[in-house]
C-alpha cells in the first residue's frame, strides 16, 4: 500500500473516532491541519450524522475552502442539508462565479430563500453573473479581482494591494483601468515588486493585454489561455470596460467538462457517465440512442434481406459479413475521433480542412490495400477459394476508403451547421457503416456471380 494511501486511511480513522467521541477541539486541530482538497476527500466519505458534526465544529468561513473543492453536484447535495444560516454564510464567502454556478443548480424556492438572507453586495454580484448565458465568459468570470490606476505610484499600489489582495481570487496579474474603467494595461506581480516605489504604474505596465469579450464561448476561452499560457484572463464588454477575470483553475474545469461531454457524445452516453447515478437514471439517459440504433439495425437486416439471392448462391459470403461491417465501423470511428478532436482543439480551419480530408482518405486507401492483401491471402489459404478472397478483399478496401471519408466529413458538416460535432457519435457512425459496408460487400459479390 502506498504511503499516501496509508496516511489517508489513518486520518480517516482518526477523524471518525473523534466524531464518535464528540471531541470538537481535537477534531478541529486534525481536520484543519489537512489541505482543503484532502478535507473534501474525507468529508464526502462521512455519513449525514457525521457531516452534521462537521457543520457544528467547523465555521462556515473555514468550511468554504473545503466546499469549493467539491464537485457542483456534491455542493448541491450538501448545502441543502446544512442549517440555512450556515449555507448563507458559505455563499457569502464563496467566490461569486462559483456561487453563481451553484445557485443555477439549486431548486428555485431554495435559491430564493438563500438570496433573501445573503449580504446585499454578494447577492447582487451573484445575480449579475447568473444573467449571462451558460458556457460564456460572463458566466465563468469572477468579480473578485484587483484593479490598478495608471497614475498611482508603485508604493501606494502595494499598500492598497496588502488590504485588497486577500479578498481577490488571484493577484498574479493586476489589470490597469482608466477613469472610465476601460482596460488599458496589465502588470505582473513580479514587475510590481521589483519596480521602484516612486515609479508610476503606467511606466511599468504592459499595454498589449490579451482579453476576452463577456459573450465568448468557454471553448474559445480555453484556447486563448492555452495559446498564451495565461494564469488569468480579463473579461471586457463591447466598450472595453473590465467586468471580471477568469482564472486558470476555472479554465481547467472547462476543459474537463468539454472533454467529458465530447466522450459522452462520441459514445452515445451523454449525461450518464456519473458513477453515482442510479441504473434507472443511466438507462433513461441512454435509451434514446439505444432505441434509435436498434431501428437503424433493422435497416441493416433489410439490407441483408435485399441480397437474399446472392447469399443463397454463395452461402460462404455470410461468414465474412461481420468482418466487413466491423472493419468499416472501426475505421469510421477512428476518423470521427480525429475530426472531432481537431475541431475541439481549433486546429481545423478553412485553409486546412481539405488537407485533413485528403489525409484521412489516403489513410483509408492505404489501410484498405493492406487489409485487402492480407484477407485475400488468408481466405485463399484457409478456404481454397480465390474468388471469395477477392470479393472480401475488394469489399474491405472500398469500405475502409469510404468509412474514413464519412467519419471525417460528417462531423465537419455538423460543425458547419453550428452544432456540436460530437453528436456524430461512434455508435451512430458504426451503425451507418454497417449498412454501407454490407451494401458494398453484396454489390461486389452480386457483380461477381457470373464467375461462380
Amino acid at each position: 500500500m502506498k504511503i499516501e494511501e496509508t496516511e489517508y486511511n489513518e486520518h480517516e480513522a482518526a477523524l471518525r473516532t473523534l466524531i464518535q467521541k464528540g471531541d470538537p477541539v481535537d477534531f478541529q486541530d486534525l481536520f484543519l491541519s489537512l489541505h482543503p482538497g484532502e478535507q473534501a476527500d474525507h468529508f464526502i466519505e462521512l455519513n449525514q450524522h457525521e457531516r452534521s458534526f462537521v457543520y457544528r465544529t467547523i465555521s462556515p468561513e473555514v468550511f468554504t475552502d473545503l466546499f469549493e473543492k467539491l464537485t457542483l453536484e456534491e455542493q448541491c447535495t450538501f448545502i441543502q442539508e446544512t442549517p440555512q444560516s450556515y449555507a448563507v454564510r458559505i455563499l457569502n464567502e464563496m467566490y461569486s462565479d462559483n456561487a453563481a454556478d451553484l445557485m443555477r443548480e439549486l431548486p428555485d424556492a431554495f435559491m430564493d430563500t438563500l438570496f433573501e438572507q445573503m449580504d446585499d453586495i454578494e447577492e447582487q454580484e451573484v445575480k449579475d453573473l447568473m444573467q449571462y448565458p451558460e458556457e460564456t465568459a460572463g458566466s465563468l468570470m469572477t468579480t473578485e479581482f484587483v484593479v490598478l490606476q495608471a497614475d498611482k505610484t508603485v508604493g501606494l499600489t502595494l499598500e492598497e494591494l496588502r488590504e485588497l489582495g486577500p479578498d481577490a481570487e488571484t493577484i498574479y496579474y493586476l489589470y490597469v483601468v482608466d477613469q472610465a474603467h476601460q482596460l488599458v494595461g496589465v502588470v505582473s506581480l513580479r514587475d510590481l515588486i521589483v519596480a521602484p516605489l516612486e515609479a508610476k504604474i503606467e511606466d511599468i505596465m504592459g499595454f498589449r493585454v490579451i482579453s476576452a469579450n463577456v459573450m465568448t464561448d468557454q471553448e474559445d476561452l480555453a484556447r486563448i489561455v492555452q495559446k498564451y499560457d495565461l494564469l488569468a484572463l480579463p473579461v471586457i464588454d463591447d466598450q472595453q470596460k473590465l467586468l471580471g477575470i477568469i482564472t486558470v483553475d476555472d479554465i481547467l474545469d472547462v476543459i474537463e467538462r468539454e472533454t467529458t461531454e465530447d466522450f459522452e457524445e462520441l459514445s452515445a452516453t451523454k449525461g450518464s457517465s456519473d458513477i453515482n447515478m442510479s441504473p434507472l437514471e443511466a438507462a433513461k439517459k441512454r435509451a434514446p440512442w439505444i432505441v434509435s440504433l436498434m431501428f437503424l439495425g433493422m435497416i441493416t437486416a433489410s439490407t441483408i434481406g435485399g441480397f437474399e439471392d446472392t447469399l443463397e448462391t454463395i452461402v460462404l459470403l455470410a461468414v465474412f459479413m461481420p468482418l466487413v461491417m466491423g472493419s468499416a465501423g472501426n475505421a469510421a470511428t477512428q476518423s470521427l475521433v480525429v475530426a472531432v478532436r481537431s475541431i475541439a482543439l481549433g486546429t481545423i480551419n478553412r485553409k486546412n480542412v481539405m488537407k485533413m480530408i485528403r489525409r484521412e482518405l489516403g489513410t483509408g486507401i492505404i489501410l484498405g490495400i493492406a487489409c485487402m492483401i492480407v484477407i485475400f491471402g488468408v481466405i485463399t489459404l484457409l478456404y481454397d477459394n480465390m474468388l471469395i478472397g477477392f470479393i472480401v478483399g475488394v469489399s474491405i478496401f472500398a469500405a475502409l476508403s469510404v468509412a474514413t471519408m464519412i467519419g471525417t466529413v460528417v462531423p465537419l458538416l455538423i460543425n458547419r451547421l453550428k452544432l456540436d460535432p460530437a453528436v456524430a457519435s461512434g455508435p451512430f457512425i458504426t451503425t451507418l457503416m454497417d449498412n454501407l459496408g454490407l451494401i458494398i460487400y453484396f454489390t461486389v459479390a452480386t457483380s461477381m456471380l457470373q464467375f461462380f
